[in-house]
């Protein structure tokens, strides 16, 4: 059950970025230069109040890794961070593979 949830979730969330990704595309010819959704912009137009309690909250706890890391993140294009995502969870949901040749205990 706990399987077919992450790959449920894993395809879900790949469609998903599938969708964000002929977006950009389409936004990117029409401009004829790369535009992206940004995960920050995404994350904005979700929830405000929570992407600036995750920022604030990293700001004062982990500030060796806001400026480097995290700002990186944020701005990585939305369809990026969700394919990882997806594969990530994907792979969890995925049934393990028959030994052959070895006996299982």
């Amino acid at each position: 059950m706990i399987r077919f949830l992450l790959r449920f979730l894993g395809l879900l969330l790949l469609a998903t970025a599938f969708v964000f990704f002929v977006y950009d595309g389409t936004k990117s010819i029409a401009n004829q230069q790369f535009v992206y959704v940004r995960v920050s912009e995404l994350w904005a137009d979700i929830d405000q109040h929570s992407l600036n309690a995750v920022q604030d909250w990293f700001k004062t706890k982990m500030l060796w890794a806001w400026d480097p890391y995290v700002r990186a993140f944020f701005d990585l294009p939305t369809w990026i961070v969700l394919a990882v995502l997806a594969t990530f969870l994907v792979m969890l949901g995925r049934k393990k593979k028959k030994l052959i040749g070895y006996a299982r205990d």
